[in-house]
């Protein structure tokens, strides 16, 4: 099942499938090790639910919300 990343519960894992976006946001979320068929685990979602704080190649990232709806991942 697809969904974008920012849809993610918690203690959900899924892998990515697809980045869109414009040239900078993609390259810079590219450069932060965000690419097809990397694992990533929602780690946890701000209590106002922007950012939110991915686990992925090993390290901690935080997102914007609207930098995550960029991101489709499968679970």
């Amino acid at each position: 099942m697809e969904k974008s990343l920012k849809e993610l519960k918690p203690g959900e894992k899924a892998i990515i499938k697809k980045i869109s976006g414009e040239g900078a946001v993609k390259r810079r979320l590219m450069d932060m090790g965000v690419t097809r068929g990397a694992e990533v685990l929602m780690r946890k979602i701000a209590p106002l639910g922007d950012p939110i704080e991915i686990n992925i190649r090993g390290y901690e990232l935080t997102l914007r919300k609207a930098e995550a709806d960029n991101i489709q991942v499968e679970i």
